[in-house]
């Protein structure tokens, strides 16, 4: 059983790195294209876009996706009515806001140039709402190959819909349509292979059997999205649409590395901490172990990527983003506590203990309030440097939470960052020093790159690393 468990959760692992890992290289190929076709203003216009389409997407969805993973044993009545709900939802949602692009275009101070686009937009998140439930299946069996083989081919198609846009003149309609078709393909491959359809009836009694917890994350994840797209709402309405350009630039790519190694924690270990909540000292072992694997993943990973930043850029885009470069940075480093505290957020779910998540989200929002209206006078740098600070404060906090929620010791949990964060820092030396003797930005790149790899491999065999052990272990001993 145990056996069987682990091998499924490295199953599960391997698809959702690869969904990761895939999904990036093809969105990063499309938005460096975009990036050097489209102005800092074009890319501004569809941030304040965004910055509703993710309430929207949250309000569909209820948090009655998570609330089915948790549960243990979900019926056909539960899935069939959390898709009937998000569907009509989705809907509602959508006049709601078609009606309202007017008053977003006003907000922003856009001159009628937002109102078409976000229309169109919007129609992205009620496409997605018809494939939440398939998606939620498959995440549940941990059989997640079709959700990786989705966004590939969604990526592929909806890019090249984005570049030939971009190429022709539609400026800020290129992310539209891209984001559109991004949704279609991707909903109609899962329809087309899950071999699940609808049978059940509308169920009351079900939708009520699961509200307990999706009402608790629903709650947390409102709070979270809020203080997640109130720095892009503000940026927009109190500086201009161009920082915001740059502020939605350094988000994206920032993202791209943060919400990734967040997604492939949360989706590939919720399940299984789940299925063991009920031993608690197995639930520890498998706390434990997701733990250090995380910490193995994320400090070398986002350290590097703040380190590396400005060559990347310039090797990417010249210096047209030298002014997202320095928010790159910070919302990087901030990235590292939003990964451990995502991983932290898990271990409370799995439990069934959503209501403590909601005090968790308050606190992380008090303290970027608290942020915000400390350095919003001072400009956009100090705005998103707060960011961090806040953050890490949070960080802090969630440790002690989780502790107190799982009985895991908190002590413990910072033992088992602190070989990792170390050996991290150590890795960067080289990297930092290679400056000095090389300029050329891909060969600077290359060295700084291969220079930390070696230092953070060696080092952590040298130390006997277990995690890395079973890592490599599973890369090259595995049959199938």
């Amino acid at each position: 059983m145990e056996e069987s468990l682990k091998l499924k959760t490295a199953r599960t692992l391997k698809w959702n790195t690869i969904d990761r890992l895939s999904s990036q290289v093809l969105y990063a190929i499309t938005g460096i294209v975009l990036a050097n076709l489209l102005t800092p203003e074009e890319f501004g216009l569809v941030g304040a876009v965004l910055v509703f389409q993710a309430f929207a997407t949250l309000f569909v969805d209820s948090g009655f996706s998570n609330a089915l993973i948790q549960k243990k044993q979900p019926t056909e009545t539960d899935y069939c009515t959390v898709l009937y709900f998000n569907m009509a939802a989705s809907v509602a949602i959508y006049v709601v806001l078609w009606l309202c692009a007017p008053l977003i275009d006003r907000l922003f101070n856009a001159g009628g140039e937002l109102v078409a686009p976000a229309r169109a937009m919007f129609l992205s998140f009620v496409i997605n709402a018809t494939a939440i439930v398939q998606t939620n299946r498959l995440t549940k069996r941990m059989d997640v190959k079709m959700i990786a083989v989705s966004n590939t081919v969604g990526l592929v198609a909806s890019g090249a819909v984005g570049i030939w846009l971009a190429m022709t003149g539609w400026g800020a309609w290129a992310i539209v349509w891209q984001t559109v078709v991004l949704a279609a393909v991707k909903s109609l491959l899962l329809w087309a292979t899950s071999r699940w359809w609808p049978r059940e009836r509308f169920s009351m009694a079900s939708l009520r059997s699961i509200f307990k917890v999706g009402a608790g994350i629903m709650a947390s994840s409102f709070l979270n999205i809020l203080f997640q797209n109130i720095y892009s709402f503000i940026i927009g309405a109190y500086y201009n649409l161009s920082k915001l350009g740059y502020y939605t630039q350094a988000d994206k790519w920032s993202k791209m590395g943060v919400t990734s190694l967040s997604q492939v924690v949360t989706a590939s270990f919720l399940p299984i901490l789940s299925g063991c909540q009920d031993d608690r000292e197995r639930f520890h072992r498998m706390m434990s172990k997701t733990h250090k694997f995380t910490a193995y993943v994320v400090f070398p990973c986002m350290s590097l990527l703040a380190a590396v930043a400005l060559p990347v850029f310039h090797l990417l885009f010249g210096t047209k983003w030298d002014e997202a470069v320095p928010l790159f940075q910070m919302l990087v480093v901030r990235g590292i506590f939003i990964v451990l505290t995502s991983l932290y957020n898990n271990h409370i779910i799995a439990l069934g203990a959503a209501r403590r998540m909601v005090y968790s989200e308050t606190v992380k929002d008090v303290l970027a309030v608290v942020a915000i209206v400390v350095a919003i006078p001072f400009g956009i740098g100090w705005l998103v440097g707060g960011q961090v600070i806040a953050s890490f404060v949070y960080f802090v906090y969630a440790i002690w939470l989780t502790s107190s929620t799982t009985g895991y010791c908190a002590w413990s949990m910072l033992r088992e960052l602190l070989p990792y964060l170390a050996i991290s820092v150590v890795a960067l030396v080289p990297v930092l020093l290679l400056p000095m003797v090389l300029s050329q930005p891909a060969f600077l790149l290359v060295a700084q790159l291969l220079s930390f790899a070696v230092v953070y491999v060696a080092a952590n065999a040298i130390l006997h690393s277990r995690i890395q052990q079973e890592v490599a272990a599973y890369i090259f001993n595995r049959k199938k």
